[in-house]
C-alpha cells in the first residue's frame, strides 16, 4: 500500500530547473550582453560605413535576443506547463463551486425581491383604499364601508445567523448608459486599442486625433 502511494506521489512530482544565474550558458550570454552594451555606448554613426558597422552590431544583438529568449523558455516552459495543468485541475473544482454559490445567492435574492414586491403591492393597495375612503368622506361626509386594510408582512431580515455562519445584505451602486450625448466629457474615454488598430491599418484621419508616422528600424539576421 505504501509503495503504491509513493509511486503515485513520484508520478505527480516534477523536477524544475531553477537558478539560471548559475547556468554556464546564461553566464556566457550575460558577458556577451555586457560587451555589446559597452560597444554600443562607444559606437559612432557618422557615415554609411558607420551604419554598416551598426547594422552588424544590431544583427548580433537580434541573434543574442533570440538566444536569450530560447534559454528563458527552457526554464519557464516546463514551469508554465505545470502551472497550466495545476490551474486546470483546480478550475475543475472552482467552477462548479462558483456555480453552486451563484445559484444559491440567486435564490435568496429572488426570494427577497419577491417579498419586497409583495410589501410594495400591499402598501399600494392600502394607499388606494385609504385614498378612496378619504374621497368618499369628502363627498358624502361619511364612510359607508369599513376600510379593509391589507396586512403588510414584515420585510425579510437583512441579516441571518445560523450555527455555522451568517448572511448579510449589501447595496452596490450600478450604472448603464441611457443617452451618451448627455454624458459630460470627463466621463468619456477613448478606446486606445481600437484607435491603434485602425491607425496601423492605414486610416488617413480621425476627427480630433493627430496621426503621424515615426521612422524605426527592422533588423533581420541572416540565416
Amino acid at each position: 500500500m505504501e509503495e503504491g502511494a509513493t509511486g503515485m506521489e513520484a508520478a505527480a512530482t516534477a523536477v524544475i530547473r531553477v537558478d539560471p544565474g548559475a547556468d554556464r550558458v546564461v553566464v556566457a550570454l550575460r558577458n556577451e550582453v555586457a560587451h555589446l552594451l559597452g560597444w554600443a555606448k562607444t559606437l559612432e554613426v557618422r557615415d554609411v560605413e558607420g551604419m554598416k558597422r551598426a547594422t552588424d552590431d544590431l544583427t548580433l544583438l537580434a541573434t543574442l535576443k533570440r538566444a536569450i529568449e530560447d534559454k528563458r523558455k527552457e526554464y519557464i516552459g516546463p514551469v508554465n506547463d505545470h502551472v497550466k495543468a495545476i490551474n486546470e485541475s483546480f478550475k475543475s473544482l472552482a467552477v462548479p463551486l462558483e456555480d453552486a454559490d451563484r445559484i444559491t445567492r440567486g435564490k435568496i435574492l429572488a426570494y427577497r425581491r419577491e417579498e419586497e414586491r409583495k410589501i410594495r403591492e400591499a402598501e399600494e393597495i392600502n394607499r388606494l383604499r385609504e385614498e378612496a375612503a378619504r374621497r368618499e368622506m369628502e363627498l358624502k361626509g361619511e364612510i359607508t364601508e369599513p376600510v379593509g386594510i391589507v396586512e403588510v408582512a414584515p420585510p425579510p431580515p437583512s441579516r441571518v445567523q445560523t450555527e455555522v455562519g451568517s448572511l448579510g445584505t449589501t447595496k452596490t451602486r450600478k450604472w448603464e448608459v441611457e443617452d451618451i450625448t448627455k454624458i459630460p466629457p470627463e466621463y468619456l474615454a477613448i478606446d486606445a486599442a481600437r484607435v491603434g488598430r485602425v491607425v496601423r491599418a492605414g486610416i488617413p484621419s480621425i476627427p480630433g486625433i493627430r496621426i503621424w508616422e515615426e521612422e524605426g528600424l527592422r533588423v533581420t539576421p541572416m540565416r
